[in-house]
Order: structure tokens, then C-alpha cells, then sequence
């Protein structure tokens, strides 16, 4: 029977973890990875285990929590690289090795300094040295967009016969078209002799913008796997975005002759927010299917034709894709039993000390607020997520009393609590915010830089919940921080201490997963009142 299966392969918290912006800790690459299973991902790249300690450590932790979606580490074809990746995911119960070399004359020749035939014989070589660590073997052939089409048939011929049971052609620099690509999967296809013991994969770079494109031609031509990432996140101008392509293929199954895929197509607003939320990177309004502006209508020419029938100007639902137009409104009188419901609702499962916790800060918020919507609840969780593994080592905002005005310079009084210990601290500074963050400063002792510092109304009215992004450095890593509040210097302060208790856990607990820094000077020396501070080197 013809494979009309579509396998996606989600390289998010690998290649997408990878661009500027987009660095996650441990426990948010696990949080991640939960959410991607549940959006129905076949394949989970989680790292690359060889590339730091930190990486190795979230793919084993990953490898140990994922059920049911296949968890692949990423490793040069190089026996060192694959031993890492081997001991990696070994506890996962779908383990793949992900290993790749370059292809292109280009590459071998600047990049590798190898010959064709020694990069026949070393891909030979480690596939089945691959495949003597781990049951599942993909080889990638980098670049093989430009490589040479004869050679490329005989390095996915000789990695088959290795052992790999998936072939990737990865348009690494984005520099093909849709029709080039499509015959370069077709060559691939039809070709190589062995071709039907393994499964043909794409993996589309965007830097010109086609990396969607490409992708379904490459599914068109044969390839039932596609490598992405949500949103498109990744290296340069990033991947190919998993919401689309899958889009593509449910909106147009006609032209795509219904092929199927196990992608819960529900669940892919909730999994972009998430992304969002984790990395504090806004997601575009016009992004295409998870875009704010994706199902909005301005035009009163479009208003009226969806008015009339919503498939004159929608070609896919708000409900297909997770996006509800419905709320339910909770308010200062609701019950926990009411609170509970609407956040299994919204996905989340609380245990019964984080219902509690949660609950009594939805009472907090009703009461400032007249009605309190899913956008507020989703913030107020979502900020609420950032907990230290030792909770008396935490420092909680107590108080705040501020004095600001503009004929004088602010003063801030802010009061923490640790554990049993209260600490209090006065710092003056160009506004509130960063008379209130600079005295958190004094009151920890752990000289940090401000990196980012965003605000934005979760909801809209006066009474609108704000919620606070902060990113600060030390000379050991990059740690973010969100707070909610309907009050912006109480938010600032929480997004603060979130991104400091992080701070002080990695830093105080030895190894830091962050970033490495270059941060050397205190907040004390940033200048909050023209923005934020020069962002950090890419890493």
C-alpha cells in the first residue's frame, strides 16, 4: 500500500532553541516538550547532546518524560558525537540518533576538507556505528540543495545500506525554489535503489522566505517527513513552520490527495502561545495561521462577506487551529470548583497546592478587576509557572511604596521576603521601575544587567491585566522573568524576581544553563529610562 502517511518532526528545541531570543532552561524545554506531544508530534529533536552539558541534560530529562512521540538528539558524524547522543536518549521509549554531514562540493571542500569518496566512506562509517548504538537511525545530508544530484543518490544509497531508516534532505541555506526542490526529492525518490527500506525527509531553511513552500513540494515529490518548527523559529531567517504546512495539507487536501498526519490541529494556538509565553518573543500579528490578524476582518467588505457566509474570506476555522471565540467570564464571586473547571478548559492540569495558590491569586486580581477573562487566567498561570527548586529560597515581593513625579528623581521602598527573613532596601532611579528594580538589586547582592524589559495589556480596558517581560544577565547567563499585574511597577518587580530566583538557583546551585554572558557591570549602570541595554552577543 502507497505511504500516505505525513510524519512531522519538530526540531523547535533544537534548531528553533538555536536562534537569538529563543534560549530555554531545562524545566522550559520539558514544558515544551509535553505541549508538542500533546499537539501529536511523531518526532522530537530535543538537543544536541554533544554541544553543551546543559543540552545533554534536557535531552535525557526529555527522552524520560515523552510517552509516546519519537525523541531524537542531533550529532555530527563523528563516533563521539554519536556516543552522546546514544547515552542521551536512551531512556526514551522511542530513541533516534539524528546524524549528519555535509554534502555540497561547496562544504566538503571549504568546511569539511574532504573528497567525495571520503565523505561516502565516513558516512558509511558512522551510520552503522549509528546503528549499532540505537535502533533508530536518520542521516542528514547537509546542504543538499546545492549538492551535486548523482552523489547525493549514492550517499542516501550507502546510509541506507548502513542502517538508516530515514534520509534527510535539508535545504540548510534556504536557496532553493519550490519546483528545484520538488525535483531534487523526486531524483532522491525514484532513484536510489534502496529507497523503499527508509523514509524520505525535507528540512527547509526560510531565508528566502519559501521554506513552507519547499517543504510541500519536497511532500509532493515523495518526502513523508517534514522537518519544522513552530512558528518557523530557528537559525537566520528560520525554518519551516510546522502550523503551516500541516494547514496546507488539511486546508488543501484536494490538491495534497488526503494525506493524513497525526498533528492535533486543535492544539496549535495553544502550543505557539506557549512558545511565546516561554521565550518572551511576541508572535507577529500577520503570522499566518497563529497571528493575532489571522482570523481578524477590518474591511468592510470582508466583515460583510464573512457576515454573510465565514468562507468567502476564511479558508480554515478559529476552532481548527485552538482559537475559541467564546470566553467564559469568571469574576470576585466565582468558586475554586468554577476556577478549576475553566483551567482544565484551557489545558491546564493543577495539582491541588498549585489550584490553591492559583485561586487565591485569581481572588487578588477579581477584586482589582470588574471581570476576569481566559487571556487574564493564561497570563496569571503562565507567570505563576516560574517557581525555584527550593521554595524558602525565593525571595516574594511583600511590599512597595514608591514616590515619582517629573520635577524629581523616584524613590522606591521595596520589601522581600525569604523564606522567614524579611529584607527591605530604598534606591532612587529615573522612574518607578527602575527605582523598584535597582533596590531589588540591593536588597540580593547579585550585580545583574538588564537585558530586555517589555510591557504589554494582556486584555484591553482600563482595568487591563499588564504583563511584564524582563531578561537579565550576570557574568554566568541569561535569565528571563514575566509578572501580571493591573499594576505596571508591581508587575516589573514580579518579572524581576522571577528572572532573579532563577538567577540565584543556577548561579548559587553551580551550573547555569543560560547563555554565557558578557555582562561585567551592575543594573545599577544600565539606563532604563531609553529602553533597555544592548542585547548580548549571539550565541
Amino acid at each position: 500500500m502507497k505511504d500516505r502517511q505525513i510524519r512531522f518532526f519538530d526540531t523547535t528545541l533544537r534548531d528553533g532553541e538555536q536562534a537569538p531570543g529563543y534560549s530555554m532552561t531545562l524545566e522550559e524545554k520539558v514544558r515544551m516538550a509535553i505541549q508538542l506531544e500533546a499537539l501529536g508530534v511523531d518526532v522530537m529533536e530535543a538537543g544536541f547532546a554533544i554541544a553543551s552539558p546543559g543540552d545533554f541534560e534536557s535531552v535525557r530529562q526529555i527522552a524520560g518524560t515523552v510517552k509516546m512521540a519519537t525523541v531524537a538528539s542531533l550529532s555530527r558524524a563523528l563516533a563521539k558525537d554519536i556516543d552522546a547522543a546514544a547515552e542521551a536518549v536512551n531512556g526514551a521509549a522511542h530513541p533516534r540518533i539524528h546524524t549528519f554531514l555535509a554534502t555540497s562540493d561547496l562544504h566538503l571542500k571549504y568546511k569539511l576538507r574532504m573528497t567525495r569518496e571520503t565523505a561516502l566512506e565516513q558516512v558509511k562509517k558512522m551510520v552503522a556505528y549509528a546503528r549499532g548504538k540505537c535502533a533508530e537511525v536518520e542521516f542528514s545530508a547537509e546542504d543538499a540543495s546545492r549538492t551535486d544530484i548523482d552523489f547525493l543518490c549514492r550517499v542516501a544509497e550507502t546510509a541506507i545500506a548502513a542502517g538508516a531508516c530515514v534520509i534527510n534532505l535539508p535545504d540548510t541555506v534556504g536557496y532553493s525554489t519550490p519546483e528545484e526542490f520538488y525535483a531534487l526529492v523526486h531524483a532522491v525518490h525514484t532513484r536510489v535503489p534502496n529507497m523503499d527500506r527508509a523514509i524520505l525527509s525535507v528540512h527547509c531553511h526560510n531565508d528566502l522566505g519559501l521554506a513552507v513552500a519547499n517543504s510541500l513540494a519536497g511532500i509532493r515529490a515523495g518526502a513523508r517527513q517534514a522537518e519544522c518548527t513552530i512558528g518557523g523559529i530557528g537559525e537566520r531567517a528560520g525554518n519551516a513552520a510546522l502550523e503551516e504546512i500541516v494547514m496546507g495539507l488539511r486546508t488543501r487536501h484536494d490538491y495534497y490527495k488526503d494525506l493524513s498526519y497525526n498533528v492535533r490541529t486543535t492544539e496549535i494556538a495553544k502550543t505557539a502561545q506557549l512558545l511565546s509565553r516561554i521565550t518572551g518573543v511576541k508572535i507577529a500579528p500577520n503570522k499566518a495561521v497563529v497571528g493575532a490578524n489571522a482570523f481578524a476582518h477590518e474591511s468592510g467588505i470582508h466583515q460583510h462577506g464573512v457576515m454573510a457566509n465565514a468562507k468567502t474570506y476564511e479558508i480554515m476555522t478559529p476552532e481548527s487551529v485552538g482559537v475559541k471565540n467564546t470566553e467564559l467570564i469568571l469574576g470576585k464571586h466565582s468558586g475554586q470548583h468554577a476556577f478549576e473547571a475553566r483551567m482544565a478548559d484551557l489545558g491546564y492540569s493543577l495539582d491541588a497546592a498549585a489550584a490553591a495558590r492559583l485561586f487565591s491569586e485569581f481572588k487578588k486580581l477579581a477584586d482589582r478587576k470588574k471581570t476576569v477573562t481566559d487571556r487574564d487566567l493564561v497570563a496569571l498561570v503562565e507567570a505563576s509557572a516560574q517557581v525555584s527548586s527550593d521554595p524558602d529560597k525565593q525571595y516574594v515581593l511583600e511590599s512597595f511604596v514608591v514616590n515619582s513625579g517629573n520635577k524629581m528623581s523616584s524613590t522606591a521602598c521595596v520589601t522581600l521576603r525569604r523564606g522567614k527573613k524579611t529584607y527591605k532596601e530604598v534606591a532612587l532611579g529615573t522612574g518607578p521601575v527602575f527605582a523598584s528594580i535597582r533596590a531589588v538589586e540591593k536588597i540580593i547582592h547579585h550585580p545583574f544587567a538588564l537585558e530586555d524589559y517589555q510591557i504589554q495589556a494582556v486584555t484591553e480596558h482600563r482595568d487591563a491585566l499588564g504583563e511584564v517581560s524582563v531578561k537579565i544577565s550576570d557574568e554566568t547567563g541569561v535569565y528571563r522573568g514575566r509578572g501580571v499585574s493591573t499594576d505596571v511597577i508591581e508587575g516589573s518587580i514580579l518579572a524581576t524576581l522571577a528572572a532573579v530566583n532563577r538567577m540565584l538557583d543556577e548561579t548559587q546551585g553551580g551550573l547555569g544553563t543560560g547563555a554565557a554572558s558578557n555582562a561585567q557591570h551592575s543594573f545599577a549602570n544600565d539606563m532604563l529610562g531609553g529602553g533597555h541595554t544592548d542585547k548580548l552577543e549571539d550565541m
